[in-house]
């Protein structure tokens, strides 16, 4: 027994020395950490995680469920085809079932579908607002409040463009509604609230934070979204995100998930792009969006090396649409714009954008590159044309490369080989060395290039001498704007 005792007295005496040793660790720890660190510490030891409890209390009555109905449209059912080896005991069987030639095509008996979505009202009058996929196609829309109450919904207005849908309910009493908050403040790491109707269950609330700004998921040229963890899915689509003060910071419209559920990756509209589509729905029922009549491209390491400049940020003009805000503002090809309404144009994703948001009509400085300077310049954006893209991207790509490309002058026979119009001029490419740098590019047959380092060529002797003056002036390449099927591109070409 005694020496049992002893036993547990030494681990005891052991455990003690490793209870001094971790305290000791501990203490040096902290008194290591950071003034930044050491708060965040102090924080999470000292505080309970934030209670949502009162923000779902104030804000779900507005968070409404939103049931669509309709019918596909039919379509003609033609008989299953088979095959079978020559001989094979089924190939009879099927060809009096299923070939034969008298059994025409039927029609499809037009199938009813049913849907579920979320929404959110806006307006104590009954304005609701959700996805335009979420009531897409649908014959009838009802909108089911936090009291169970249903409401015929109708469409006030639709844009497909951002995925939204303004619908109008006729209450007999004012409904609950919420407020848009200001979405450009919301940051990173920022908590968040999710309210909606997930698989149908009715309302339901999820957190989490902002996980990411500015998130292109390619599904338009004006995709904008914030990525959140807090859990989305079937069902929430429309549904509103709060911030912590209750206010709509953004709308759940997408999640990234390999199975469809939910697996922290979500993405909302900002509030401040639905706060502006959601009153011209309103007043108009359409959204008309600013329209400058350029063509665009991202600037690489190399495009930013010929042109001069020392860094990648900007969009570069491609190509100006005759007789567009932009032609008449003195815009043109070789221009970087560096910041619109002055807000700075880091990418070509942010100038679609803030074109779209601009009223047509309205007067907006812009800030551009040339020839080495930076140049201030006003431009009246129009409205956007049928047809017509805010300010397209057409994405090039670089490599680095060397020339290697064989020209001749434009002529009829030239034009009528490579199918060039009339009015293009410039000099065309004839041939392309399969191991160049200029190949791997992109740069083909029949290619037309119209300028090369800004300076217009129509003849091949005017692009060696361009090409020369290019070489003289120390860049490492060379800039060409190439003509290609009606559009123009940019292309910066290393000297070998």
């Amino acid at each position: 027994m005694s020496k049992f005792l002893n036993l547990n007295r030494e681990r005891n005496l052991y455990t003690g020395g490793v209870h001094i040793a971790l305290i000791a660790v501990v203490v040096v720890f902290i008194q290591s950490l950071s003034p930044v660190e050491a708060k965040l510490s102090e924080n999470y030891t000292g505080a309970e995680l934030p209670s949502f409890a009162d923000a779902v209390e104030k804000v779900a009555p507005a968070v409404v469920n939103i049931s669509v109905s309709g019918q596909h449209r039919a379509g003609m059912r033609t008989p299953p085809q088979f095959s079978f080896p020559p001989g094979s005991p089924f190939e009879e069987f099927f060809k009096r079932h299923f070939r034969n030639p008298g059994r025409q095509a039927e029609p499809h008996r037009p199938r009813r579908f049913q849907g579920q979505g979320s929404g959110f009202i806006v307006d104590p009058d009954g304005l609701v607002v959700t996805n335009y996929h979420v009531i897409r196609n649908a014959g009838e829309i009802t909108v089911i409040t936090h009291d169970g109450a249903e409401y015929e919904a109708e469409v006030k207005g639709i844009d497909e463009k951002t995925d939204l849908a303004l619908l109008g309910v006729e209450p007999d009493h004012d409904l609950p509604f919420v407020d848009f908050g200001d979405s450009d403040q919301v940051r990173v790491g920022d908590w968040v609230l999710a309210i909606g109707n997930p698989f149908g269950l009715g309302g339901t609330a999820t957190t989490g934070i902002v996980s990411a700004r500015g998130r292109n998921i390619r599904s338009g040229p004006l995709d904008d979204f914030l990525q959140i963890d807090a859990p989305i899915n079937r069902g929430n689509s429309g549904g509103p995100l709060f911030n912590t003060r209750g206010e709509v910071v953004g709308v759940n419209t997408a999640i990234f998930s390999p199975n469809g559920g939910n697996i922290g990756i979500g993405f909302a509209i900002p509030s401040n792009m639905v706060n502006n589509v959601v009153a011209q729905l309103d007043r108009n029922g359409f959204v008309e969006r600013g329209w400058l009549g350029v063509y665009i491209q991202t600037i690489t390491e190399d495009l930013a090396d010929s042109i001069g400049r020392s860094d990648t940020d900007g969009a570069l003009i491609t190509s100006v649409v005759e007789d567009s805000p932009a032609e008449r503002a003195g815009l043109r090809p070789g221009d970087v714009v560096l910041s619109y309404d002055e807000q700075a144009v880091e990418t070509i994703r942010n100038l679609p954008r803030l074109v779209a948001a601009t009223a047509p009509g309205d007067e907006v400085e812009m800030s551009i590159w040339r020839d080495g300077t930076r140049v201030g310049m006003r431009v009246t954006v129009s409205k956007t044309r049928d047809g017509e893209k805010l300010a397209s991207s057409e994405d090039a790509s670089t490599d680095r490369e060397r020339l290697g490309l064989s020209l001749e002058d434009l002529t009829a026979e030239n034009r009528r080989q490579y199918g060039i119009d009339d009015p293009v001029n410039g000099v065309v490419v004839v041939s392309v060395e399969p191991d160049s740098l200029a190949f791997e590019k992109g740069l083909r047959n029949g290619d037309v290039i119209k300028q090369i380092g800004g300076i217009r060529v129509d003849d091949v002797e005017a692009a060696i001498e361009a090409v020369k003056k290019n070489e003289r002036s120390g860049k490492g390449s060379v800039l060409l704007l190439v003509g290609r099927g009606g559009r123009d591109r940019f292309v910066a070409v290393k000297f070998a």
